[in-house]
């Protein structure tokens, strides 16, 4: 996996940072954990309700990585603490989605709006289509326009909408499927 550096302005007054993006290890986890938890303590880009333990995430990377599967991180260059991280998965276990992916983006709420997420977003379509996957899918809760609109900017279309699918913080969540042909023409 290639890295990345990118530089970022972020909201305020705040000196200029850099990030680099680069493939997660294994001792990068505890972090990614932490980030995790806190979304699904937080905010509704995730539905499940409960915190995982670090256990989860080690096998869930031993998972990627058995597929060749990407798990990416945004490094803040000065601290070297990570900002941000990315995957890919299968959509489904059935045999028939083989060439079809499931991506996260997740962006600490301090580094949002500083272009990591595009960032991400872009290392994993263009590891998708090295890997000559067919179709990237994103499940977006629909009050996350944010991530709607990035996703439309990249090229996803929408194609599917799942009213009350889901149920987090005492209210039924609304689903938004999008996906993006990933298959390169060449002429």
């Amino acid at each position: 996996m290639r890295c990345f550096r990118v530089t970022a302005t972020p909201f305020l007054s705040s000196p200029v940072m850099a990030f680099s993006l680069r493939a997660a290890t294994q001792q990068d986890l505890a972090e990614i954990l932490a980030i995790y938890n806190a979304e699904i303590a937080s905010n509704t880009a995730n539905w499940n309700t409960q915190p995982f333990e670090l256990s989860y995430m080690q096998n869930f990377f031993t998972e990627l990585k058995h597929h060749n599967f990407p798990l990416l991180v945004a490094v803040e260059d000065s601290s070297q603490q990570i900002a941000a991280y990315a995957n890919y998965s299968f959509f489904s276990k059935n045999s028939g989605y083989i060439y079809t992916v499931e991506h996260s983006v997740f962006v600490k709420p301090e580094y949002q709006g500083q272009g990591l997420g595009k960032r991400l977003m872009l290392a994993l379509i263009e590891h998708a289509q090295q890997q000559k996957l067919h179709m990237m899918v994103a499940a977006i809760d629909a009050e996350n326009t944010a991530s709607i609109l990035l996703h439309q900017k990249l090229g996803f279309v929408q194609t599917g909408y799942l009213p009350q699918m889901g149920f987090k913080f005492g209210t039924w969540r609304d689903l938004v499927y999008m996906q993006l042909h990933l298959e390169v023409t060449t002429n």
